[in-house]
Formats: C-alpha cells, sequence, structure tokens
C-alpha cells in the first residue's frame, strides 16, 4: 500500500517463502534489495515493467528458473550471483535498447560464453561472472570493454585458459582495483594488471615462468595470491619495497628459488607472509622484525639454511609460525630480552636440525593459549575495506595451515582463534619433555615425536583437556603411560610406539579407543591390545629358553627343540614337556623335569648311549 515507495532495502533480514509479486505494483520503486536472505522460487517477468526500478539486488538467495535481463531496460544495477537461476544474455528483438549498466554480477547462473551484449557496455564499474561454465580463451573484445571505468572484475572459478595475448599480458583497465583470476586453467606467463590493482588473486591455475618487471609498477597492492601455479625464478626484491601497504602476500607452491627480498619498513602492514612449498634459500631477512602487523609467517618447506628467529618474538601480532621441513639449526637459546611471542597460537618446527632442550617456557610466556576459553568460534584472519564500485567493501582472508598427523597432511582452511598447536617432531630434541608445556591449555595438537627425549611421560599433559592429538612416538621415554591421561576425553589421536615404557596401558577413556600401532615398539608395555596381555607374561610369545642344571652335572636345556626331540625318544616325554610349557608353579615345573632325567636316563641304559636325545 505504500504507492510512493521509491528504495525497499531488506537485506540480511532472515525473509524465506517466495519472491513477493506485489512488490511490483509499486510503479515508483527505484531501488529493490533483498540480498542475502532465503527467498525461492522464481522471479516474476514483470519485474521488467517497472520502469523507474534502477537498482536491483537479489544476490545469495535460493531463487531459480529464468531472467532475461535485457528486459531490464532502466536497470544499472543487477546483483543475480549466488541463486540457481539460468540468465539469458540474448535479445529476441532486434532493436533492443541495451541497458546501461554500472554494476553486473552475474556469478553462478549458469552462463556458457562471454554475453555478446558486453561488447557494447563502456561504462561498467563492476563485473562478475564468477563460478559459471566459461571455458577457453578470453575474448579479445573483452580486452576492449570499460577500459576507463572497470573497477572490479571477477572471472574466478570456470575453466578459462588464457587472454588471447601475446606475452607479457599487461591487462588494459586503467582504475582496476580487484582482479579474481582464481581456479581456472590459465596458462602462460602471469598477467600484470595495471598499477591501479589493490586486489589480485590468481591462485590455482596453471601459470609459468618468471614474475616480469613490470609487477614492480603495482606499489598500491593490498592483496597479492598466486600461490599453486607452476612459477619459477627469483622473487622481485620490490616485493618486499610494497610492505607499507601490502596486507597478505602467498605464493606457496610454486618453484621460486634465491633469497626472500630483504626490505620491509616499521611502517610495513604486512599480515599474512606464506611463501611454503618453494625453493627459497638462506637466511631469514632481519628486517621482517619491522612487520609489527605480521600474524602468519608460513616458511615451510624450502631449503632456508638459519638459526631459530628468536628475533620474531618481537612481532605483538604473530599468531602462527610454522617453519617445517627447511634446515633450520642449532639450540635455541634463551634470550635475555623479552622475546616471548606474546600471541603465538601456532608453532611447527618439525623436520628440521634444531638440538637441545626445547625451551617452551621462553617461547610461550604469557602467551594466550595458557588461559583460552572457548566461546562463539572465530577464525584468524586478516580484512581490508576497499573503495570499490562506488561503495566500500570488506575484503576477508583467512588463514590457513597444513598440520601433519600420523605421516598425513590435514589441511585446514580456516583456523579457530583458540586453536593451538606446537609440532617439534623430527629434531635432535633432548632431555625431558618441558613441564611449562603443561600450561598451554589451549593445545589441540601436541607432536614431540622422532626426537631424543627422555625420562617420564608426565602427568601434567592432563592439564591439556583440549587436546585432540598427543604424539610422543620414537623417543626414550621411559616408566608407565600416568593414569591421568584417560582424563583426556577429546583426543582422537594418540601415539607412544617405539619408546622404552613399561606397565599396563590405562584401560579407561580414550585411551581404550587406539589400536595396537599406538603402542607397539615397547616391549615393556602389555594390554589388551597388545599381544601381550598383562599379568600373562609368556602369553605374546613362545616359552623362553631355561637353563637348569642338576648336583651332578648333568645339563638340561629345556625348549621347544628339546621337546620335538622328546617324540623321537618317547610319546610320554613329549607329552610331560607339553604340561611343562604350560606350567606356571616353579615347584611343580621342576619335579617334573627331575622326573625326565630320570625317564631319560633309564632310556638310556637300555638303549645305549648312541640313542641318546642329544
Amino acid at each position: 500500500n505504500l504507492s510512493f515507495l521509491t528504495s525497499l532495502r531488506l537485506n540480511d533480514c532472515g525473509l524465506f517463502g517466495k519472491f513477493p509479486a506485489r512488490i511490483f505494483e509499486l510503479q515508483d520503486l527505484e531501488t529493490l534489495d533483498f540480498s542475502s536472505n532465503q527467498l525461492t522460487g522464481p522471479i516474476p517477468s514483470c519485474l521488467g515493467n517497472l520502469s523507474r526500478l534502477a537498482y536491483i539486488d537479489l544476490f545469495e538467495n535460493s531463487l531459480h528458473g529464468t531472467v532475461e535481463i535485457l528486459k531490464l531496460e532502466n536497470v544499472t544495477h543487477l546483483q543475480l550471483g549466488g541463486n540457481k537461476l539460468e540468465v539469458l544474455t540474448e535479445s529476441r528483438t532486434m532493436n533492443a535498447t541495451l541497458p546501461k549498466f554500472r554494476v553486473l554480477g552475474l556469478s553462478s547462473c549458469n552462463i556458457k560464453e562471454f554475453p555478446q551484449f558486453l561488447r557494447h557496455e563502456q561504462n561498467l564499474l563492476w563485473l562478475d561472472l564468477s563460478r559459471n561454465n566459461l571455458s577457453g580463451q578470453v575474448p579479445k573484445w573483452m580486452l576492449n570493454i570499460s577500459t576507463e571505468t572497470l573497477e572490479y572484475l571477477d572471472l574466478s572459478v570456470n575453466s578459462l585458459t588464457g587472454f588471447g595475448q601475446p606475452s607479457p599480458v599487461v591487462l588494459p583497465w586503467v582504475n582496476l582495483q580487484v582482479l579474481r583470476l582464481y581456479l581456472n586453467m590459465l596458462q602462460g606467463p602471469l598477467p600484470i594488471p595495471q598499477p591501479s590493482i589493490l586486489y589480485y588473486t590468481i591462485f590455482d591455475n596453471k601459470v609459468t615462468g618468471e614474475i616480469s618487471p613490470l609487477i614492480c609498477n603495482l606499489s598500491a597492492l593490498q592483496f597479492l595470491g598466486l600461490s599453486n601455479n607452476k612459477l619459477s625464478g627469483m622473487l622481485p626484491q620490490c616485493l618486499g619495497d610494497f610492505s607499507d601497504d601490502l596486507r597478505v602476500l602467498s605464493i606457496q607452491n610454486n618453484s621460486f628459488h634465491g633469497v626472500l627480498p630483504q626490505a620491509y619498513t616499521n611502517t610495513s602492514n604486512l599480515r599474512v607472509f606464506d611463501v611454503s612449498l618453494n625453493q627459497l634459500q638462506g637466511q631469514l631477512p632481519r628486517k621482517l622484525a619491522n612487520c609489527l602487523m605480521l600474524e602468519s609467517l608460513i616458511l615451510s618447506k624450502n631449503e632456508f639454511h638459519d638459526v631459530f628467529p628468536f628475533w620474531l618474538g618481537t612481532l605483538p601480532k604473530l599468531k602462527l609460525l610454522s617453519m617445517h621441513h627447511n634446515g633450520f639449526y642449532g639450540v635455541i637459546g634463551k634470550q635475555k630480552r623479552n622475546l616471548h611471542f606474546p600471541e603465538l597460537r601456532i608453532l611447527d618446527l618439525s623436520h628440521n636440525n634444531f638440538r637441545g632442550e626445547f625451551p617452551s617456557e621462553y617461547i610461550f610466556s604469557g602467551n594466550p593459549m595458557r588461559g583460552i576459553t572457548l566461546g562463539q568460534p572465530t577464525y584468524m584472519r586478516t580484512n581490508s575495506s576497499l573503495p570499490v564500485g562506488g561503495a566500500s567493501q570488506p575484503y576477508l582472508y583467512d588463514f590457513s595451515i597444513t598440520v601433519t598427523n600420523k605421516g598425513v597432511d590435514r589441511y585446514y582452511s580456516k583456523i579457530q582463534e583458540d586453536f593451538g598447536v606446537v609440532d617439534i617432531s623430527s629434531n635432535k630434541f633432548e632431555g625431558k619433555i618441558p613441564e611449562f608445556i603443561g600450561n598451554l591449555k589451549g593445545l589441540r595438537l601436541l607432536n614431540v615425536s622422532n626426537n631424543i627425549l627422555t625420562g617420564s611421560i608426565p602427568s601434567f599433559l592432563a592439564n591439556l583437556t583440549l587436546l585432540e592429538s598427543l604424539d610422543l612416538s620414537q623417543n626414550k621415554l621411559s616408566g608407565e603411560i600416568p593414569q591421568q591421561l584417560t582424563q583426556l576425553t577429546f583426543l582422537a589421536s594418540f601415539n607412544v610406539s617405539h619408546n622404552n615404557l613399561t606397565g599396563p596401558i590405562p584401560y579407561r577413556g580414550q585411551l581404550t579407543t587406539f589400536d595396537v600401532t599406538s603402542y607397539e615398539g615397547n616391549p615393556g608395555l602389555c594390554g589388551d591390545v597388545l599381544p601381550k596381555k598383562c599379568g600373562d607374561p609368556n602369553a605374546s610369545q613362545l616359552p623362553p629358553s631355561t637353563k637348569e642344571e642338576n648336583d651332578s652335572g648333568f645339563g638340561f636345556e629345556l625348549n621347544w627343540k628339546f621337546a620335538l626331540a622328546g617324540f623321537g625318544s618317547g610319546l610320554v616325554v613329549g607329552v610331560v614337556l607339553a604340561d611343562v610349557a604350560i606350567s606356571r608353579s616353579r615347584e611343580w615345573f621342576l619335579e617334573i623335569v627331575g622326573r625326565i632325567r630320570l625317564i631319560i636316563m633309564k632310556r638310556r641304559k637300555s638303549r645305549g648311549p648312541r640313542h641318546s636325545i642329544y
């Protein structure tokens, strides 16, 4: 009944049900925003009858059916993505007036080819064709549309192979600020946007070759994602100069070699630095300590050769430090200065050459893992607000990490803020398991396997009540498994194999759910999951060799070879020896041995020495 209504915005309101057709009785309506709701059904065909309607946002609903967008002659802002719609992009009439779009969002609209009407769009600010069925080369005519106005272009999650240009590809949009090309099949050299670019992601493609020096012109970059490609060569040193504005640099899983960029200023805004799975070498640049905003540093699976970077302990926001599978070495000494990694939650030093004692108190003193509390899950991420398409838009980047458990890599695409990990496995750490670790109550994964740790398994590990994975295998630990570990109710993975542990496996709680592989390689352990049962030391093996010598000097060796030989001397001897094998009474055993001795001596007298059982 609000017949003079011109703007209706009900985005993100939890609305559900079919699209309300009576909305189209509001003839003065200019703005309609039902985005981020749960509306279902088709969009009524009378949508194009509202002559003044210029702004339509139906993003992220569950709408389906067919939409002829060229009928929306007066619409300049159209967002239909995140639905189950099929968009018709060709006009049925020859003389149709084409809309003059400024914002056009057609993600997930089952589009198989670049819409031909885009040839005539010269005023686009925002174009989103992601998550469709586009394949092959981007048409050359696409490089001529809206070259002076386009600020946002998203072609991600398609099957595109290239831009149809000779290398190096320099993209033409002079005001482009956001470019998303990830999850395609792009080949050839890395496309280089114009210096206006702020956000550039092209991960998960097949881009090859070295990074063009032209990337040094992109000094305003805030997000750069090049991971999971086939790029090679050395990293341009200018990437270090970008750190004033650059927030995320992710180049993992390529073939870069050489050293890291060396220049990072004390006004750096770098938050995420991921160079894992490359062939980078040398020492870490000490100027990384200038990056006071750094939260995630991932250096794993390279060829770095350096001592532990204790100087990173000054970084007030560092939450994630992963250095596994490198050539880091030496003793991690305690520092005189206050370098205590105040926010560190995830530390992975595995598969290096560290030695000496692990100084957990030095690294985690005052750490939030000591008093972490569970609440509504929040995730480690960084964000930025970019002025794109005429409005300020939030851009999020979720932290991610790969953690190895029992030789299996598990990838976490999102990491909760209260997720704690310490992995120091496959080094040469020695001494006892540090008592301070018992204070890190936020730990979910603890892996100290394949070191030279000694002493007993400490009962204070039971304080880690959130622990989901505990790996103490392949050390020199001794003593019994503490009963207190049965209190770890979240434990899903447990491994104490290949130590010198003794006694019974505690048969309560989660420890009863693990198989023999969690305990093997400890000859002194016994339990229901092991061949050796507690209270029956002979159950897991053949009867041991036992030597008895009588007062006459007659040597008598009782073993299975002798038992079989007994059958050669008479059935009675074999039967008696079988009784001996299962006997648990020493007195009975000695009495039977005496009887056997008499039987043998009688047989020797009656048959002669050549018939001896020997």
